[in-house]
């Protein structure tokens, strides 16, 4: 009879999953599954809420993204609201999302995957940790602590606390940019650019090291999706969702509110995520990926300088085809970290930010709204639908790490039989399967909020592996 390995929990991601192993007699790898094996319920918990309490609410699904949430939700109430919020206030809430995306896109970096980069996926796991970090090179953590800081006070200018602000309502946000905030975020830019660099500097020199690894570690052609503004530059806050396929060809391109009649889900029973495709190539041929390498390879350029110089090295990987290779995760996770702190730059620098023109009021309700944007896991929706007092009847979210699931089920497998043998297992062999998931950057929390009878099967098996009993609950 073949063994089962299980890894659980996963670590150094945010939530809760477990990965099962399945070997032949021989101790090979015959299937892994990557198991999300947590549950939440706010789809459901939100309906009868005021639509303009979701801001508040739905960022409390997570610790680590609570501003994507807050920003795609108070998107979605200015639909709802049936408004359009001021230049200055749409330029702020982009502003605390470069925060955000500087915050998360550095700690994952430096602090979740770093670890195995720096010290090696085979290093003893009480120092594969950001303590090993440290003692490795002191400086260079450092300049991580100071990034994740960096990005977090910018959030905390805007919306007086660093985790769950107060910012964004429906018609634009509660506050306008002091200017000795303003230049509190411009004094440290310059340091914050370096860092950032430093960090790709050490990413490279790793992929030169290590380009056997990357090129046999989860390597698979799928489509891509990600969001791009009017000429097709790399959109984190706004824009049109495009999708290419495996070759870069552009599939299809449309307003985030139609993303219904683009995007399906597909359910396997040995996880309670759920998995999105491309309607129209059906499951599973219209499987993608999204996040930091999905936007990468659907944008055309990049509109700040030296985030582009990075895209057009990034492009090159794979002659100008899309890069397949799982581990370019954290390249360009580095690149969209760039970009965010240019971006910041050009956002400080509009004469029209420390405007007091940031709200336009509403009074009616349209019944129903959609809000998009790239969190730094990838494309998220918000759905809501109301009756005409503005109480929700209906809510729907497909969050970025639920976009990436088939990704990350293909890539774990993948490494598995690349990796692991059972005739001989070490740590470090399940240590790269973690790795597969961790590239990924997912966020569990955020991905398992839906609500309902959670599904429930035992089954007993006998000493020879035949089925005795099965109970089910649907």
């Amino acid at each position: 009879m073949g063994k089962k390995i299980t890894i659980e929990p996963v670590t150094r991601i945010e939530g809760h999953a477990k990965v099962t192993i399945h070997l032949d007699d021989a101790g090979k790898v015959d299937r892994a599954f990557f198991h999300v094996n947590e549950f939440r319920g706010f789809e459901k918990f939100s309906e009868g809420r005021p639509f303009f309490e979701m801001p508040q609410i739905t960022q409390r699904i997570c610790g680590i993204c609570p501003v994507s949430h807050h920003l795609a939700s108070s998107k979605a109430c200015d639909a709802v609201a049936g408004v359009t919020p001021p230049r200055t206030a749409r330029l702020l809430r982009e502003l605390m999302h470069m925060g955000q995306v500087v915050q998360s896109h550095c700690m994952h970096f430096f602090e979740l995957a770093g670890p195995d980069l720096l010290l090696g996926f085979d290093a003893d796991p009480a120092i594969r940790n950001v303590v090993g970090v440290i003692q490795l090179d002191a400086n260079l953590a450092l300049k991580a602590v100071a990034l994740r800081r960096y990005g977090q006070e910018v959030i905390r200018l805007l919306g007086t606390k660093r985790v769950h602000p107060v910012f964004g309502i429906p018609g634009g946000v509660n506050a306008p940019l002091l200017p000795e905030s303003r230049e509190a975020m411009l004094k440290p830019l310059d340091e914050m650019i370096a860092n950032v660099q430093a960090g790709i500097a050490v990413a490279k020199g790793w992929y030169e090291k290590n380009r056997a690894l990357v090129e046999s570690f989860a390597v698979f052609p799928s489509g891509y999706m990600g969001t791009v503004g009017p000429n097709g530059e790399l959109e984190l806050y706004d824009g049109q969702v495009r999708i290419v396929d495996r070759d870069g060809r552009r599939l299809v391109q449309f307003d985030p509110k139609d993303y219904l009649d683009h995007i399906a889900e597909h359910v396997e029973d040995w996880s309670y995520l759920k998995f999105p495709y491309y309607r129209k190539l059906g499951w599973p041929d219209g499987t993608y990926r999204v996040g930091p390498l999905g936007r990468l390879n659907a944008c055309d350029s990049i509109s700040t300088p030296l985030a582009q110089a990075e895209l057009k090295a990034f492009k090159q990987l794979n002659g100008g085809r899309p890069v397949e290779q799982t581990l370019y995760f954290h390249y360009a996770r580095l690149i969209e970290a760039l970009y965010a702190l240019e971006r910041i730059r050009q956002i400080l620098e509009d004469p029209e930010i420390c405007s007091t023109d940031i709200l336009t009021p509403w009074s009616t309700v349209t019944g129903e709204g959609v809000g998009c944007i790239e969190a730094p896991r990838g494309t998220l929706f918000h759905h809501y639908w109301t009756d005409e007092n503005g109480q929700l009847t209906k809510v729907n979210l497909i969050v970025a790490t639920g976009h990436n699931n088939w990704a990350m089920s293909r890539s774990v497998e993948m490494v598995a039989k690349a990796f692991v043998d059972g005739s001989k297992l070490t740590e470090g062999m399940l240590n790269r399967v973690e790795a597969a998931i961790r590239a990924h950057d997912p966020c569990l929390s955020c991905a398992t909020h839906a609500v309902g009878q959670m599904p429930l099967e035992v089954i007993v098996y006998g000493s020879d592996g035949r089925e005795v009993r099965r109970i089910e609950r649907a």
